[in-house]
């Protein structure tokens, strides 16, 4: 469940946008491509994506936060990811990009087209998490009669896990708030980063949980250490929280990650969790080239009671990354947080939302 994100596909293929169950779609490049695909050749994407410039601004309007998704290797993926992303870029947006590589048996040159348009893709986001589609296969079960859609489940679960531990922190109340402006200061050109979730529950969950969080298999080889921003949701029931879990979680981020990094740490009441605590760490700025940072831990504060309020959303649903596909995901305007993605969608539900006030004041 995603409280307060919507989706919007797009496509230059007009089949698979008429099978996707996003009410809001983009059909890219209407007249280069006549309804069909990219053919796997970026530079169609990328004319494609050009020629729709003035529907992906309409649609971005008013954004405050985009998550572009895309399967890199094919074209409007590759091609049309730096187009959306350059856009966002210019409205303000803060732009985060969560990009799938080619598994190596569809061949050097789509791996090597993949990485060109990662590059690319680069220069034009704040901060981009990549997932190798080969780092899939030792997460699915190999007797397992579905075993190809279990695999891009796994993938989703990344993207969904990236939106939810993000919008999550700045819609719904918990011992500790955080706003958009610690979410714009842990990612805002950051460059490259690591996103993992844990759920554990027991005596030792809070522990195990941001473990499994940072020791996430499908990432590329990059790890918290070293890392310049880090964003931490703790997820659980109000009633089972306790400080004493907030503070070991706490700890353990701070002892591995960079001396000078910029740790934001927020929780969240989930009253559907039961037993569970789920940890969500989105650690940015790794690499050589990622920006410095004053050392900084949010305190604990109390929260503030908001005025809550019903927000009905046109589209909901969650996304999926396939090849030949790009997305933005995950923007969030002043009404609300709105999630586009360039294929399928599957459905999720909202709920009543604890209004933040920068979507508060476009909902009034």
């Amino acid at each position: 469940e995603l409280k307060g994100v919507e989706f919007i596909a797009a496509n230059t293929d007009s089949q698979a946008l008429e099978v996707s169950r996003a009410t809001t779609k983009i059909q890219l490049g209407r007249g280069l491509t006549k309804g069909l695909g990219a053919g796997a050749k970026p530079e169609i994407g990328k004319e494609a994506a050009e020629e729709s410039i003035d529907d992906i601004r309409a649609m971005l309007e008013g954004s405050d936060m985009v998550f572009i998704t895309a399967g890199m290797g094919g074209g409007t993926g590759t091609g049309g990811a730096p187009v959306i992303a350059e856009i966002s870029k210019e409205m303000g947006a803060l732009t985060v990009a969560v990009v799938t590589k080619p598994f190596s048996f569809e061949g050097k040159r789509r791996i090597r087209v993949a990485e060109e348009g990662i590059e690319k893709l680069k220069d034009v986001v704040d901060t981009i998490i990549t997932i190798p589609n080969d780092r899939l296969r030792g997460l699915a079960q190999p007797n397992n009669p579905n075993l190809l859609l279990e695999m891009f489940r796994k993938a989703d679960e990344v993207l969904y896990y990236a939106v939810r531990g993000i919008s999550d922190l700045i819609v719904l109340r918990g011992y500790i708030n955080v706003d958009f402006a610690d979410v714009r200061t842990v990612t805002a050109e950051m460059g490259r980063a690591l996103i993992g979730t844990g759920v554990a529950k027991g005596s030792r969950r809070a522990l195990e949980a941001v473990q499994m969080a940072i020791a996430n298999p499908l990432l590329e080889d990059i790890s918290i250490s070293g890392a310049r921003g880090i964003l931490m949701n703790i997820t659980a029931s109000s009633s089972t929280l306790s400080m004493e879990e907030v503070e070991q979680s706490s700890s353990l981020i701070y002892n591995e990650a960079h001396e000078d990094a910029n740790i934001i740490i927020g929780t969240v009441f989930d009253e559907d969790i039961d037993e569970d605590i789920r940890v969500t760490v989105i650690a940015t700025g790794i690499g050589p080239d990622a920006r410095s940072f004053e050392k900084h831990i949010v305190t604990p504060i109390e929260s503030i009671k908001r005025k809550n309020k019903t927000i009905k959303l046109e589209h909901d649903a969650t996304t999926h990354i396939q090849k030949d596909t790009v997305g933005i995901s995950g923007y969030i305007k002043n009404s609300g947080k709105q999630i586009l993605d360039f294929d399928g969608l599957d459905k999720v539900d909202t709920n009543e939302l604890d209004i933040p006030a920068f979507i508060r004041r476009k909902a009034q």
